[in-house]
């Protein structure tokens, strides 16, 4: 039962790490969703481990700040692309972001070609390292969090199509260093899908909780099972979204 009892409090900063992924990726997913561009976190989070990969081959620190620059500049590029095409290529917006995160994804795998240890490197990248996050980046992701909250539910009718897509990619950068790619799309998709049949003043709220629970319920299960906790956490937050939208009930009110 200590054993127990001290793998739980390890697992804390995990959990904290979760709650600031949900609580910038639950509101961006129900709009990525709405939009009609549900694999923009893909393309974005490609094109910001790009930038980490990039920063970490020239000989920088994967924690230092340049290396920071290099993923948000990398990201910020995407989301612009992004933003242009959507203006110009509306029609096959889902279809270039698709390309964009092959063209990224290759890309890495380019980059990391002759290093020994990038299959190990790609694969953080994937699913994390969410049970090592560090206290910085904690801090990091806790300020970036809060001036997201305010800019999202402040100015929200006001961003625009530029202004949505570079806070998406600065909340995808910090996320995707946290806790994967996996950890990220699930986070952005899975609450927004599971309480679309929500009435849409529930929907926020009921996310959240969703979010918060599959994060709490995979790395309990982690512990108690000693299986990696990203794949637990995605198996989690879709079984109980699946269970929530099951029991959506009425059609699905306009915002």
């Amino acid at each position: 039962m200590n054993g127990l009892a001290i793998d739980l409090s390890i697992l804390w900063p995990a959990l904290i790490a979760g709650a600031l992924v949900s609580l910038s990726h639950v509101p961006l997913g129900q709009q990525v969703l709405s939009r009609g561009i549900v694999f923009i976190d893909l393309a974005i989070a490609q094109v910001a481990g790009l930038g980490v990969i990039a920063a970490h081959g020239l000989g920088f620190a994967l924690g230092g700040w340049i290396t920071q620059a290099a993923a948000v500049g990398a990201a910020l590029l995407g989301a612009l692309l992004l933003t242009w095409t959507e203006r110009r290529r509306p029609e096959v917006q889902e279809a270039l972001i698709g390309v964009l995160f092959v063209l990224a994804s290759t890309a890495q795998i380019l980059i990391l070609a002759n290093d020994p240890h990038g299959g190990e490197d790609l694969k953080d990248l994937l699913a994390g390292q969410i049970l090592w996050v560090s206290g910085e980046q904690l801090v990091r992701a806790a300020v970036l969090t809060a001036a997201f909250l305010i800019a999202w539910f402040g100015w929200h009718e006001r961003l625009g199509r530029i202004g949505f897509y570079v806070l998406f990619a600065l909340m995808v950068t910090i996320s995707v260093q946290m806790v994967g790619v996996y950890l990220v799309f699930t986070s952005l998709i899975v609450p927004a899908v599971a309480t679309h049949r929500q009435p849409a003043s529930r929907q926020l709220a009921a996310g959240y909780v969703l979010a918060l629970a599959g994060y709490a319920t995979g790395l309990v299960a982690s512990v108690v099972s000693d299986l990696p906790a990203s794949a637990l956490i995605v198996w989690a937050m879709a079984l109980l979204g699946l269970a929530l939208h099951a029991g959506g009930g009425g059609a699905r009110t306009g915002r």
